[in-house]
């Protein structure tokens, strides 16, 4: 089954590394025009130069929504439209309990991992009506769905993806955009690099696959949803965990 988004622009958000790198470079390989986004500028202009062709690196604070409302400027001013978004970016945030949840912790994860998806759909979802539609997806978590424990703000936030993906979905998709979302499990990406010794492990154990995940196998998962052969697919929530939430 070959997926071709030949003509189209992307925009990844977190696509320096992990995840978003993935996505980026299997979308470019598919013939988009990808905008390797990331606030890192260096990881962006080194993952868009590995890509090479059309791709080109972004600079962007998804907490700031003047920074994202002028990526999208930028994507449609420099290919002519917008088609395609990835809302990857996130942060881990601390590890704490919920009493003792530290208060800037809780702003800085909800900024980035929730506002911050929500300002990709207020500023691409305009672009991509005049665009004559696109498609949204969400990169979520499977503590979209079920709990951690020490990690309120990452799962609030995850939560909170999940639902607008039903709502924008609800909204948008008789007018030519589709959004959904998906819920990786823990997958082997440098936001796992610090966990504590033994911890890494543990998840893995978690997993009754007997392993983590890769990002090229959530990157599949995104070209499908995003692609023409997902048509009818919109509003969704589609895990890819190694089977975590099913015990």
């Amino acid at each position: 089954m070959e997926i071709r988004f030949d003509g189209r622009t992307a925009i990844v958000t977190g696509a320096g590394s992990g995840i978003g790198a993935a996505i980026a470079r299997e979308l470019a390989a598919s013939g988009a025009t990808v905008v390797v986004a990331d606030l890192d500028a260096g990881h962006a202009r080194a993952v868009a130069e590995e890509i090479g062709g059309t791709a080109f690196a972004q600079a962007c604070d998804m907490a700031d929504p003047a920074a994202v409302e002028r990526m999208v400027a930028i994507a449609v001013e420099r290919t002519g439209g917008l088609h395609l978004l990835v809302n990857n970016a996130g942060i881990g945030g601390p590890l704490e309990p919920v009493g003792a949840y530290p208060l800037d912790g809780w702003k800085r994860v909800i900024d980035v991992n929730l506002n911050g998806v929500f300002y990709g759909h207020r500023y691409a979802i305009p672009a991509m009506e005049k665009s004559g539609g696109g498609a949204i997806v969400n990169i979520s978590s499977i503590l979209g769905s079920v709990g951690f424990a020490h990690s309120a703000a990452y799962t609030a936030a995850k939560h909170g993806v999940v639902g607008l993906t039903k709502v924008a979905a609800m909204e948008y998709s008789a007018r030519g955009i589709r959004v959904n979302a998906i819920g990786p499990a823990f997958i082997d990406t440098p936001l796992l690099d610090n966990l504590p010794a033994g911890a890494k492990e543990s998840l893995v154990a978690a997993h009754p696959i007997g392993r983590l995940g890769r990002p090229e196998e959530v990157a599949a998962l995104t070209l499908f949803l995003l692609s023409d052969r997902a048509s009818f697919i919109t509003g969704s929530y589609h895990l890819a965990d190694g089977a975590y939430t099913a015990q």
